[in-house]
């Protein structure tokens, strides 16, 4: 046994000792976000129940969503009232509507639906796991490609829209799962003008983190302008939700796209809904406006409770695996809810294994990659937004011994 190897063994047999219960697996708020927007609770009061005009209580009001949570959620995506839907809990939800309309009806490029022609779909690796179940669970097949510093492989999804079965990609522009990126205006810019072999390709852009910046905010794109620009009037819908805003439980899901488009998708929606909750719309508009500083001062103060704890992710890291990749890489992200570690050796799943036994649930190796399976065992996401900052410095203290003993044992040719 190398002298490295015992050390990495002493170190994880020690934690394990302390009988520790951490959980990092989800990208959820604390306690301490979600009292933040108790103030919801209050915001439509008895008596209270008229906003723009209409009566909350009762069935009109429009598929599309209040006139005034259109326009607060079309600021925040940089867009005009006309050109969004304001629906009810999640972002996910209003995605799988729409991608479930395409495959019936086709979107308003479409001749036919998608379910006739086997479609496939453009998806980013590492990336979110739930897209990649929404997806195969519609039944599109995944083509990856690489997630990279300045967003998705343009030049990969190009290439892969040479073929007609591909629809479109589904992607997070914005500090995207799990690796906190951005894609750059050139990148975007390129993705909007990109020319593909089916003439309904669509972008999915998933802007869930659109607002979740740690320090100095990312430079956000706005791709229904793009499109248009480019020539591609209908061919982005761009999703965003309040889910880690507001309550996780108790939120708004948005889309925006070109004003056709929300009247396609409105169409289809009104089918089936005579709307959403118009009461949750309004506690929204009522407690947003109110807040201090508006929906930025909010997310200010998300800020304030979760960027110390990426810094300590970031400084146990440092500290216990070093900086020079001998053990592992991590993302440093300037926004969003996860952090992206790569073991230098395929001990991934070893590392997940390792910290369970010492009381630490990590999310599952392969969980970012289609299937469950990355196929060089390296990814782990870290999401360190629900524990407070004392148990966020003990779990990462946890997850670097186990990267160590996980990378000897490799190395001694034990694994």
């Amino acid at each position: 046994m190398t002298t490295a190897l015992a050390a990495a063994q002493a170190a994880h047999q020690e934690l394990a000792a302390l009988g520790l219960k951490l959980n990092l697996q989800r990208g959820q708020p604390s306690g301490a976000d979600f009292d933040l927007s108790d103030g919801l609770l209050s915001a439509v009061a008895p008596g209270a129940t008229t906003q723009d005009g209409l009566d909350l209580r009762n069935y009109p009001g429009g598929v599309a969503g209040l006139p005034s949570a259109r326009a607060l959620f079309g600021r925040y995506l940089g867009l005009d009232a006309a050109n969004v839907v304001v629906w009810n809990n999640s972002s996910l939800e209003l995605q799988g509507l729409v991608l479930g309309f395409a495959l019936l009806h086709g979107v308003r490029s479409s001749q036919r639906g998608w379910v006739h022609e086997r479609p496939r779909m453009v998806v980013t690796t590492p990336g979110y796991d739930r897209h990649f179940e929404l997806l195969t669970t519609l039944g599109f097949e995944l083509v990856t490609v690489a997630m990279q510093a300045d967003g998705p492989d343009v030049d990969a999804i190009a290439a892969a829209a040479s073929d007609p079965a591909v629809k479109g990609v589904l992607f997070v522009p914005t500090y995207s799962n799990p690796g906190g990126e951005t894609i750059s205006p050139a990148k975007a810019a390129q993705l909007a003008s990109l020319d593909a072999a089916a003439p309904d390709f669509t972008i999915f852009a998933d802007d869930a983190y659109r607002a979740h910046h740690l320090g100095e905010p990312a430079a956000t794109v706005e791709f229904v302008g793009l499109c248009a620009a480019a020539g591609h009037p209908d061919r982005a819908f761009v999703f965003g939700s309040t889910s880690k805003v507001t309550y996780a439980s108790g939120g708004l899901g948005f889309v925006g796209s070109s004003v056709d488009n929300i009247a396609w998708l409105t169409r289809y929606l009104a089918a089936q809904s005579i709307g959403p909750n118009k009461v949750e719309q309004a506690r929204h508009v009522r407690f947003l406006e109110g807040y201090p500083g508006g929906l930025d001062g909010l997310m200010r103060a998300h800020a304030a409770l979760i960027a110390p704890k990426f810094a300590v992710v970031d400084e146990v890291l440092g500290a216990e695996l070093g900086t020079d990749g001998a053990y592992a890489t991590w993302t440093t992200p300037r926004g969003g809810y996860f952090s992206s570690l790569f073991t230098t050796e395929p001990v991934a799943a070893r590392v997940v294994e390792l910290a369970n036994a010492a009381g630490v649930s990590l999310t599952p190796a392969g969980a970012t990659y289609p299937g469950g399976k990355d196929p060089e065992n390296r990814n782990i996401r870290l999401a360190p937004t629900r524990p407070p900052v004392v148990e966020v410095r003990t779990a990462m203290r946890v997850a670097a011994a186990c990267v160590r003993l996980a990378t000897e044992e490799y190395r001694a040719g034990l694994a």
